[in-house]
């Protein structure tokens, strides 16, 4: 790539390694994941009430099942809808990303190996959302429409096993920035040989 262009790009990056101020992936990973959280928790209160029912009636909590697998439903599409742009932002933000060579994290890796499982570990879960979505779609619109139970109970375990996905593809992501640095703004300053507190007041 023509040095003078390298240049000019670098003397745009901001303290974080970026062109703007905050990281946009991490904010979208929570998104993602509160939004899949959400819609797994209700469908399983959902599936569960029966036996919640005199709970909600004990507390004067005026509750009816369908309103729950709605919020799943919702909760769910959402996150496949968000999920796209995560993983976009993700993949744009690892090619700016400049990482320490010879540090490892806790689990033994390298950033450039963290990087590459969190890339297709992002990947992976975007499949997994998308497709928990339309099989979500199909049990509440074809499958189970007129049922009062409007989930599987194995979309449900499913849902749970891909929790513990994330889990795991969420501590490469915090291996990224907390002990690599990745576009973690006190760190970079840090390398430069900066002080944090000054620089960024």
């Amino acid at each position: 790539m023509n040095p003078e262009l390298l240049g000019r790009v670098s003397a745009q990056m901001g303290a974080n390694g970026l062109p703007y101020t905050i990281p946009i992936h991490p904010n979208l990973v929570h998104l993602t994941l509160g939004l899949f959280i959400v819609a797994i928790g209700f469908d399983i209160v959902g599936a569960l009430f029966p036996l919640e029912k005199p709970v909600f009636k004990l507390l004067a909590i005026p509750a009816t099942r369908s309103n729950f697998f709605d919020v799943g439903w919702y909760n769910m599409a959402a996150a496949a809808g968000i999920t796209f742009f995560t993983v976009a932002a993700g993949f744009y933000e690892v090619m700016l990303a400049d990482s320490p060579a010879g540090v490892k994290s806790a689990w033994g890796l390298e950033a450039f190996e963290t990087m590459l499982w969190h890339g297709v570990g992002g990947v992976v879960l975007l499949g997994a959302i998308v497709g928990m979505t339309i099989w979500r779609g199909y049990q509440r619109f074809v499958w189970r429409k007129d049922l009062s139970r409007q989930v599987q109970w194995s979309y449900v375990f499913v849902g749970l096993f891909i929790f513990g996905l994330m889990f795991v593809h969420g501590t490469l992501g915090a291996h990224l920035a907390g002990e690599f640095g990745v576009h973690n703004t006190a760190d970079h300053l840090l390398r430069l040989g900066q002080d944090p507190n000054v620089s960024l007041r």
